[in-house]
């Protein structure tokens, strides 16, 4: 494990491994670099993997006690050290809402050579904002009270699992790291923004936009409207994948399309 310092001064841990041209991962909502280290092993092969803790989970730390505004530059800023560290610029596979936090990072500016987008969640409906204005209120409100908890049994509800599923997992081994990582779920949101697509029209790096055939609807039509509203953008969808998609399905695909 190496770690860096972010603009603001919080550490971010993360893990190179392999060797070739530099690629980020950036993992999505209630995870830690842990969840994308099968991806990393297999792509590895071909690529510098820098593959690190997004603020507030795993071996990274906080600037933030979650009870105040959240803002997505902090992150933004995170990103932009990982590929400092990786040379000044680099590749980018971002997963789910790490997904959007990779794509407005490089709205932004950040130094992306090309961008892989696995199952950007945005919404599409007339009622996703007020949906996502709902859940980060009742986020920060469970967070700010200490509720761990309930703020990552709030977000599972968010993604559509049902309430039984939810109450079994709060008594699996699991629960005691989910509940850790919860407090991160407010830069998640953050970076969601009111759920709806942004304006990427300056967003000039090569983009691959990717779903699995077995998701939900809602996310196919996500990768649809973004594949559109971008500038360099093609889209290929995964059959048999659903979110959380399999290394095995994924790097081939990753990896044709980075030319490796």
């Amino acid at each position: 494990m190496s770690t860096t310092t972010s603009k603001d001064g919080t550490t971010l841990a993360y893990d190179v491994t392999g060797s070739g041209p530099a690629l980020v991962l950036v993992s999505g909502a209630s995870t830690t670099r842990a969840s994308n280290q099968e991806y990393a092993e297999q792509l590895s092969a071909d690529f510098t993997v820098y593959n690190y803790d997004r603020r507030g989970r795993g071996d990274s730390d906080t600037k933030s006690d979650f009870t105040g505004t959240i803002a997505v530059e902090r992150e933004f800023e995170d990103l932009d050290a990982i590929i400092a560290e990786a040379g000044g610029a680099a590749a980018v596979l971002g997963f789910s809402s790490g997904a959007v936090l990779a794509l407005k990072a490089t709205a932004n500016g950040a130094k992306v050579t090309d961008l892989v987008l696995w199952e950007t969640p945005f919404s599409l409906d007339e009622g996703g904002p007020a949906r996502q204005a709902t859940y980060a209120a009742e986020l920060h409100e469970h967070l700010a009270a200490g509720r761990n908890g309930d703020a990552a049994a709030l977000f599972m509800n968010l993604v559509g699992l049902p309430p039984e599923m939810i109450a079994n997992i709060r008594n699996s081994p699991m629960w005691p790291g989910l509940e850790a990582v919860a407090p991160s779920l407010a830069y998640d949101a953050a970076a969601m923004g009111d759920s709806r697509i942004p304006d990427v029209s300056g967003v000039t790096a090569r983009t691959l936009v990717l779903d699995g055939g077995a998701s939900p609807a809602f996310l196919q039509d996500a990768a649809t409207a973004l594949t559109k509203a971008l500038p360099n953008a093609e889209r290929t969808t995964l059959e048999g994948q659903d979110h959380s998609v399999s290394a095995n399905a994924l790097v081939p695909v990753v990896r044709k399309w980075l030319g490796r």
